[in-house]
């Protein structure tokens, strides 16, 4: 299938990568020429898993390419997917305003039938209002489908590869059947392919999103109150996982979700509600969830007192989740915002999100190379994200570098009495007072 992708971030890099991989011809489109120019000479704009091998193998192979016209794209295709972004409003509603731009412009650009496909993450109706832009600007037929996109950063192309389900949801039955071929390639252990409308695949994606967040959130309100209660978290999480029921998944406790999907789209449901539901249970969702962001902060205050001039604190972890770059309402920003306000010294390190941090701090904060360079004189270190790289790092060693053995966990990933063998004053989540 000739494949127009309009937008090249995380979401349509890969779903256009992963389309190419298994022969179809997919031309990826963005208004940022440098961007376009960027990947055109192999350079990946994002850090994800596997996708610059993707990019680069499928590009010399001459399935996949790069533009700027947006066009001369939407005439080849016979799929147009739009997968811009759909950044939040003050009111905590979706921006559609590029989505409905390209609408727009794929109507223009129409040479005869289509089928548009809206990848991005969209409130309930969008397809319906997207199909009434097309069919205003052209004389052409078009289908529209809402195909959600059901990724995790970090293993995108993996979960693109091998979905749990494909959703495709519209009203033209030979559209969702065209659009079951593509994706067939992807599910030959036979997960589901599920055919529904529009709006129930677009509801479909902010659900999911929801119950995860509402997971995350129960399971950190759970932790406070077992540190109130000198009860221990793991201990409580294993018990609650093990109800199958329940499950294991998301119900690790820490300093908060943030990224790109979760807080942005509990909000939008939030604002889909509007004053007829008001959503009380996720808007309890997104408060603790805030609430929680600052915990870590509180236990550092508590141990070194209210000003911090005095400290020079070593971050491990800028990234909201491992094996990313993104640092989109990541709780460490709000760790270490905290921190500079009350006039620490802040010494940085994450693997992947060292320029992402530069964009935002600038010469606020310093940069290390390692984990053991940013600890190096610190009065503790702040273990913000859960990167492999610091789940068993040399503790002789740091304990050595550090001008007070303090380690503040906020992931949970160390045993609290192996630490105190170790020497150090340790505080994680939910595993007793403090």
């Amino acid at each position: 299938m000739n494949i127009a992708m309009i937008g090249t971030g995380y979401v349509g890099l890969v779903t256009g990568s992963c389309f190419a991989e298994t022969g179809n011809d997919v031309v990826c489109v963005d208004i940022d020429e440098a961007k376009i120019e960027q990947l055109r000479v192999g350079t990946v704009p994002l850090y994800e898993l596997g996708l610059e091998e993707l990019i680069e193998r499928n590009t010399r192979e001459g399935r996949l390419s790069f533009s700027t016209d947006l066009a001369e794209a939407v005439k080849r295709a016979e799929a147009v997917f739009i997968a811009v972004g759909t950044p939040q409003v003050s009111e905590g509603g979706a921006d559609l305003s590029q989505v409905f731009a390209v609408a727009e412009d794929i109507a223009r650009a129409m040479n005869g039938g289509k089928i548009v496909v809206t990848k991005s993450t969209v409130p309930v109706g969008t397809a319906a209002r997207v199909r009434e832009i097309i069919e205003a600007g052209t004389g052409h037929p078009v289908a529209v489908v809402s195909n959600p996109e059901f990724l995790k950063e970090g293993t995108a192309v993996e979960d693109f590869m091998k979905p749990d389900r494909v959703v495709l949801g519209g009203e033209d039955a030979a559209a969702l059947e065209r659009l079951k071929s593509l994706y067939e390639p992807f599910v030959p252990g036979g997960n589901p392919i599920i055919l529904t409308d529009s709006r129930s695949a677009e509801m479909s994606k902010y659900a999911a999103n929801a119950m995860l967040a509402t997971k995350i959130s129960f399971i950190n309100e759970t932790a406070r109150l077992c540190e109130k209660e000198g009860a221990d978290i793991e201990q409580v999480r294993r018990v609650m996982g093990l109800d199958h029921r329940i499950g294991p998944h998301f119900i690790y406790p820490g300093i908060g979700f943030g990224g790109s999907c979760l807080p942005k789209d509990i909000r939008a449901m939030i604002a889909m509600g509007g004053d007829e539901l008001e959503m009380p249970l996720l808007r309890a969702v997104d408060r603790v969830n805030e609430t929680q962001k600052d915990l870590l902060l509180e236990k550092v205050s508590r141990h070194f007192g209210e000003g911090l001039a005095h400290c020079t604190l070593a971050v491990w972890g800028l990234a909201f989740k491992a094996r990313t770059d993104d640092m989109r309402e990541a709780p460490a920003l709000r760790v270490v915002d905290g921190l500079l306000e009350a006039g620490a010294r802040v010494r940085a390190f994450d693997p992947e999100a060292m320029g992402e941090a530069r964009k935002r701090y600038g010469d606020r904060i310093e940069y290390g190379s390692n984990n053991y360079e940013v600890a190096e004189g610190a009065d503790a270190v702040l273990i913000l994200t859960e990167w492999n790289e610091f789940r068993s790092p040399d503790f002789p060693r740091l304990k050595e570098l550090l001008r007070q053995p303090v380690l503040f966990d906020g992931r949970n990933l160390y045993d609290p009495a192996a630490m105190q063998r170790h020497g150090f004053v340790y505080y994680s989540i939910g595993r007793g007072r403090g």
